[in-house]
């Protein structure tokens, strides 16, 4: 981790100013989650000042983000801490954590795309037994008996499918 705390949130806040499932009551959870334990950082007057609901949530979340990041790193941290503890399926969405464990290529704002890797090499796996089906007998010396073996790990019908197939090979 390079960047630090106030940067990845600096990073992140657009993701969670528009992420759908942080309501009203998880944010208000967030806030009273840094009021309690870190007073330092949100005091009982600014955790008020967060929690006004006549106030739009996401607009409420991103003056909050806005005042940790003036806070320093440590608030930051702090919040990603209890974004941990009360929303992980949003913590892990993050496009910073996304980043981190390498997987941002293949994810646009928390929702999976294909990735044109992941379609060549099916593509190429179904090309493979294809080749190994329509040349299996005569050019491919035992194809059939690697197919009995692929069908170790599969489900019945595919186990059936390939089996049949072993077995006809070797009567021929």
């Amino acid at each position: 981790m390079t960047d630090s705390f106030r940067e990845q949130l600096l990073e992140d806040t657009a993701f969670l100013r528009a992420e759908q499932r942080l309501d009203t009551e998880l944010v208000d959870k967030l806030i009273l989650q840094l009021n309690r334990i870190y007073p330092q950082i949100l005091t009982d007057r600014e955790a008020t000042r967060f929690r006004n609901l006549d106030v739009p949530t996401s607009v409420r979340l991103g003056e909050l983000l806005t005042h940790l990041q003036g806070k320093g790193d440590e608030a930051c941290r702090e919040f990603y801490r209890a974004l941990h503890l009360h929303v992980e399926e949003v913590y892990y969405s993050l496009p910073t954590r996304l980043r981190l464990r390498g997987l941002s290529k293949f994810f646009y704002l928390g929702h999976m795309s294909v990735s044109p890797l992941f379609f060549l090499g099916c593509f190429g796996f179904a090309v493979g037994i294809a080749f190994l089906y329509y040349y299996g007998d005569a050019k491919v010396s035992g194809g059939s008996r690697a197919l009995g073996m692929a069908a170790l790990g599969l489900k019945r019908k595919a186990q059936e499918v390939l089996i049949w197939y072993t077995e006809e090979g070797i009567m021929k």
